[in-house]
């Protein structure tokens, strides 16, 4: 008996375009492995919310300034993962670092998507528009987008997929973040999202294999 989708949740922060990205890729059959069964964000008005809903997809907030420490905010987003049997994490514009304790917990199972060709302009401290500006202040002709693995180390884990996009004289950090996301982000996340999916399909693994 073939095995249900992988199910997915997504993390997010703000306002949930690469969330449309995945689903948009699921409606148009990019990804089939997987579903998208829940989207979590840490901020109450995040659009990626109503994105969600408009979608019928079943939506969490879980607010990290609602917990004495990380590791109270991690249990409940485990305890709430748990409870969805997700088996894959998509980190969609999630403005929060997560720890060893929660990474190790879902080892290869979690996705970011950074706004670089990593190991450019990466790590702490590099997010939104902060990583574009340092790509045009460093003069790069080439920047683009990276799907990896998350780790205990911000932006550390193994590449999945990487997409190449030019740098134009006229840019500023805005113009480059769109290009970005239209030319790279947004293509590279559902097909890494796919690839990901198929595999833990394949394997047939149940999510009683995730040890949190």
């Amino acid at each position: 008996m073939q095995r249900p989708p992988v199910k997915i949740a997504v993390f997010v922060s703000g306002g949930g375009t690469n969330l449309q990205a995945l689903i948009d890729a699921q409606k148009s059959g990019i990804i089939t492995h997987g579903k998208i069964e829940l989207v979590v964000s840490n901020k109450p008005n995040a659009y990626a919310l109503e994105r969600a809903k408009n979608n019928s997809i079943e939506t969490v907030v879980i607010n990290n300034k609602d917990y004495s420490d990380k590791r109270e905010f991690e249990a409940e987003l485990k305890k709430t993962l748990k409870a969805h049997e997700i088996e894959l994490i998509v980190l969609a514009g999630f403005m929060c670092i997560l720890t060893a304790d929660f990474t190790n917990a879902y080892k290869n199972r979690i996705l970011n998507v950074h706004p670089s060709l990593i190991p450019s302009f990466c790590g702490e401290g590099f997010y939104g528009l902060r990583v574009h500006k340092a790509a045009l202040d460093y003069g790069v002709k080439v920047t683009g987008a990276t799907v990896h693995f998350v780790n205990e180390i911000p932006d550390g884990g193994k590449i999945i997929l990487q997409k190449a996009v030019s740098v134009q004289e006229t840019d500023t950090p805005e113009i480059l973040q769109r290009r970005v996301m239209e030319q790279a982000e947004w293509h590279i996340l559902p097909e890494a999202c796919e690839i990901v999916s198929k595999e833990i399909y394949e394997k047939g693994d149940a999510y009683e294999h995730i040890q949190n």
